[in-house]
């Protein structure tokens, strides 16, 4: 019998191993898809034989000219027996790197149940394991898988894998040991394509992967449920899977080196995928009754705003109907000569029309105030109730690393980074984000004005480095120098006027965009940039080489070397390439400061874990931090965290952070 089991093992090793041969010898050859005519090996029963794939010159295909399982040769076994499953992890412990896909019922990590698990690390070739949907038995299942996936030495690659992680962290497993995530090795290299697997699989490997609606069907009541898949059919789809992942990774590397990125990959991208995934576990307590309150209030406030508008409009219609909107205005009150018309010859009140329209009509004010407050309902105060989840009681967001091209993070379900905070209803949202217990406080950590101490540090601009080195109010100094008046004679409206311009030029502001957000002319405005461009003349040096290396590289990047491709850097259409020209400046600056707030939560997450402290770290909004952080503790914590946000990166400015704590993010922010 033991003869016998050597024998079977014996022949997996070589099935598994391309004949023997471990995974440290792959070849480059090894890395691309294999061009066949037969697809002589499907998924199946776990066999203990070698599938004989043979090789000819040129591949079927199906009408895009790509190639897919009918076409491709693969050998794709599931793990149904306990002999198979023993001799499966034999060879799983002995690889190096392994790539793993999660197939689960549903697409929230914390809810969802563990279907399978497909493995696979050599090309056109692996494993699908099933997952009984009983938890004891699912358990014991994978506790046997325990030392591959804490195992430090095996690379762990994925796609997503934030997603991954979170699944096992609901059985108690770790994923520990280096990892390799093919969506942000691929948002490093091309951080304005999409990252999704079967968009990578196409244009990478010219390959068309299965598609989930032929297994559990279209979106709907009838859509089954992973568990409800047959096993053959599951581990075609899952192994094909984590087998086209593992080849997107040989492509990837060898494109994240020559992008000279691979640093960022391993120091932030991927550290940050941890820290993320804690963040998202952890999730934030929130005060629903206070929402509800809320909520109550808004709807006063809101029928206040539509009789004000009605009595202004002489009659009742729906101000939600863009249509009857415009036909009130511009048709019966003939608020302007040449009202804006749509490409459909509807009068346009959008946004930007009517704001340039608002400060001359009272009317117009209402119906922009109606909008923010009906949105501000329905997007966050009725919302974020129904988006607790029972389990934890918690709101939990999913931040996502991959949306923005600039580095910056962005969140989803809920969006907590749009909650609008310029309004005093608006910020009241921010009331209802609580700490877990009377235990906790919540501490909000906030970078001081990071955008412009970076453009300080990159120009070089010495009046604006200076101003930040003596601990002046930027705004103020700007303004005592563009006015030429005194640091104390500055007028309140000379420092807002000064701060426009201080964030709009990072953002290419005009005369024009200037006087709308101003209350000066367009010349007084125009003449403004003037002067502080006279004021900070290597501000304008620098955006003028920042175009100018864009234009000779197609690229611009951050103080890390997180590149922000622009291709229209050169287009012969003005408007286009003028948009183009304020990236090459904006984009370094954004993701620089996207950058330095990443290493700052990297470092704080580890010393959280290294010191087992009960502060958590709950949200990420831009250039500001929210923890749960434990009384006992705070004053520890607060010190580690200033430090660590200030230590993060080094300028020729100082990086400052503000802190406060309070019963609410509103009272801490």
């Amino acid at each position: 019998q033991e003869l016998e089991f050597r024998r079977l093992t014996e022949n997996l090793i070589k099935t598994f191993d391309n004949n023997g041969k471990s995974t440290s010898e792959k070849t480059k050859s090894d890395a691309k898809p294999e061009m066949k005519t037969e697809a002589v090996a499907g998924s199946g029963q776990f066999s203990l034989f070698g599938a004989n794939i043979q090789d000819t010159s040129s591949p079927d295909s199906n009408f895009s000219g790509r190639t897919t399982a009918d076409t491709v040769p693969h050998f794709y076994q599931f793990v149904d027996t306990e002999l198979a499953f023993d001799l499966f992890l034999d060879v799983l412990n002995k690889q190096t790197s392994v790539c793993f896909d999660t197939e689960t019922t549903g697409l929230d990590p914390i809810v969802a149940e563990l279907v399978g698990i497909a493995f696979s690390w050599l090309p056109h070739k692996g494993f699908y394991l099933p997952i009984p949907a009983e938890r004891k038995e699912a358990d014991k299942v994978l506790e046997r898988l325990r030392p591959f996936f804490e195992n430090e030495a095996i690379e762990k690659v994925g796609q997503n894998l934030k997603y991954d992680i979170k699944v096992l962290d609901k059985y108690n497993l770790a994923v520990k040991g280096p990892l390799f995530d093919t969506m942000l090795a691929h948002y490093l290299i091309n951080p304005d394509m999409r990252h999704n697997m079967d968009v990578l699989s196409e244009a990478y490997l010219n390959y068309n992967p299965i598609k989930i609606e032929t297994l559990i069907g279209k979106k709907g009541k009838n859509q089954l449920s992973m568990r409800e898949v047959a096993i053959d059919r599951i581990t075609e789809y899952a192994v094909e899977d984590a087998d086209i992942t593992y080849q997107l990774k040989d492509h990837f590397e060898k494109e994240l080196a020559d992008a000279n990125t691979r640093k960022l990959f391993d120091e932030i991208e991927i550290p940050l995928l941890r820290v993320l995934a804690d963040m998202e576990l952890e999730g934030i307590n929130l005060d629903k009754d206070f929402l509800n309150s809320l909520s109550t209030q808004l709807d006063e406030d809101i029928k206040t705003l539509e009789k004000k508008i009605y009595d202004q409009a002489g009659e009742e219609f729906n101000i939600a109907s863009p249509k009857q909107l415009g036909v009130i205005l511009f048709e019966k009150m003939k608020l302007v000569d040449k009202p804006k018309k749509t490409k459909t010859g509807q009068y346009s009140t959008a946004e930007d029309v009517l704001r340039d329209l608002a400060k001359n009509h009272e009317i117009i004010q209402c119906i922009l105030d109606f909008r923010g407050l009906s949105k501000l309902k329905s997007t966050y105060v009725d919302a974020l109730p129904n988006q607790v989840l029972e389990q934890t009681g918690h709101v939990h967001t999913d931040y996502m690393q991959t949306v923005a091209a600039t580095g910056r993070l962005s969140s989803n379900n809920p969006n907590l980074q749009n909650i609008p905070i310029r309004t005093e209803r608006g910020r009241q949202v921010r009331k209802a984000f609580i700490p877990r217990n009377d235990e906790f406080t919540l501490l909000a950590a906030d970078y001081s004005q990071i955008e412009l101490r970076i453009i300080a540090a990159l120009s070089k601009e010495e009046n604006m480095i200076e101003a930040f080195k003596n601990g002046e109010d930027i705004h103020a100094s700007t303004a005592a120098k563009v006015f030429g008046v005194p640091l104390a004679e500055v007028s309140r409206e000379q420092r807002a006027n000064a701060k426009t311009v201080n964030f709009g030029i990072i953002y290419g502001v005009s005369a024009f965009g200037l006087s709308n957000q101003t209350d000066l002319s367009r010349s007084e405005a125009r003449e403004l940039i003037e002067t502080y461009y006279t004021t900070y003349p290597k501000l304008k040096e620098y955006m003028n080489n920042q175009v100018a290396f864009a234009r000779e590289n197609g690229y611009v990047q951050t103080v890390l070397g997180r590149r922000r491709y622009l291709k229209d850097i050169n287009s012969r259409n003005g408007v286009v390439r003028g948009g183009a020209e304020r990236n090459a400046v904006n984009a370094p600056i954004q993701g620089s400061a996207a950058d330095i707030i990443k290493i700052a939560m990297i470092q704080i997450h580890k010393k959280l874990n290294e010191g087992s402290f009960k502060t958590k770290m709950l949200l990420q909004v831009h250039d500001e931090l929210v923890f749960d952080a434990y009384k006992a503790e705070l004053e520890k914590v607060q010190a580690m965290i200033k430090s660590e946000m200030e230590s993060a990166y080094e300028l020729a400015v100082p990086l400052v952070v503000d802190m406060d704590t309070g019963s609410n993010w509103l009272e801490a922010h």
